[in-house]
């Protein structure tokens, strides 16, 4: 996997694998290029170079008479179903209730009945403790509640992906630890599969099966969160670890 912006390249021939039920968890400095995997994952951004694979099918590009050849965005959006992103800055719909945020996507891409949206909804929000106002519109939220929210929303499309792009990094710091603990209930729950961005590395040890650590584009250390935590091998770890803990 590559990706350029201009003559910048942000991705140097990345090469990574995420399992099935997997929760993955990718640290290092801003400007790394992590975001940039979980936006190219969500097809909010092009490949420069390279393939990227969604349960054995072709994402973006695919191999075709040994050509790289663009996916028509028919077939994009179909695989991006089963992925779900939740975003630094939540993303809801200003114009739209907590209910009328979470039942969009799936009355409008999946073709579910409102009222079974409606019932599905109402039982993510019964999880993410914020029931209590589905018929509230974004600004009448605080950062943690609209936060909850745009976590509801991804899972109302019953994702086999979850990309987490520093959900807490917008919020106050007292606001933090409601969020993370949704997150964390999620993963006790679910065998959803994580592609985590956080600088939250409390969070990274807790959830995650295995911490990746970027630098300048590439992976440059990657294991158990355990091991990548207390015992580090590459010097740009250690450096970057004693730095943010």
């Amino acid at each position: 996997m590559v990706k350029k912006f201009g003559d910048n390249t942000v991705l140097d021939d990345l090469n990574f694998t995420v399992t099935k039920g997997e929760r993955v968890t990718l640290i290092g400095p801003s400007g790394s290029g992590k975001t940039t995997i979980l936006r190219l994952v969500m097809t909010l951004e092009e490949l420069t170079g390279g393939y990227i694979h969604i349960g054995g099918t072709p994402l973006q590009y695919q191999e075709q008479g040994g050509k790289r050849v663009r996916i028509s965005d028919k077939r994009r959006r179909r695989t991006t179903t089963d992925i779900g992103m939740v975003f630094q800055h939540f993303n809801l719909f200003p114009n739209m209730t907590v209910m009328e945020n979470i039942i969009e996507a799936p009355v409008n891409v999946m073709g579910l009945k409102k009222a079974e949206a409606e019932a599905k909804a109402e039982a993510l929000l019964d999880k993410v403790g914020m029931a209590w106002k589905k018929d509230a519109r974004p600004n009448e939220l605080s950062g943690g509640q609209q936060q909850r929210i745009a976590i509801a929303r991804a899972l109302a499309m019953d994702p086999e992906i979850l990309l987490l792009d520093e959900v807490t990094s917008a919020l106050d710091p007292e606001l933090v630890g409601e969020v993370l603990a949704v997150l964390k209930d999620i993963a006790a729950e679910t065998d959803i599969s994580m592609l985590i961005v956080t600088h939250e590395m409390q969070f990274a040890r807790d959830v995650s099966d295995r911490v990746m650590m970027f630098d300048q584009g590439s992976v440059i250390e990657e294991g158990l969160p355990d091991k990548i935590f207390s015992e580090p091998e590459n010097q740009r770890t250690q450096d970057f670890l004693r730095a943010v803990l």
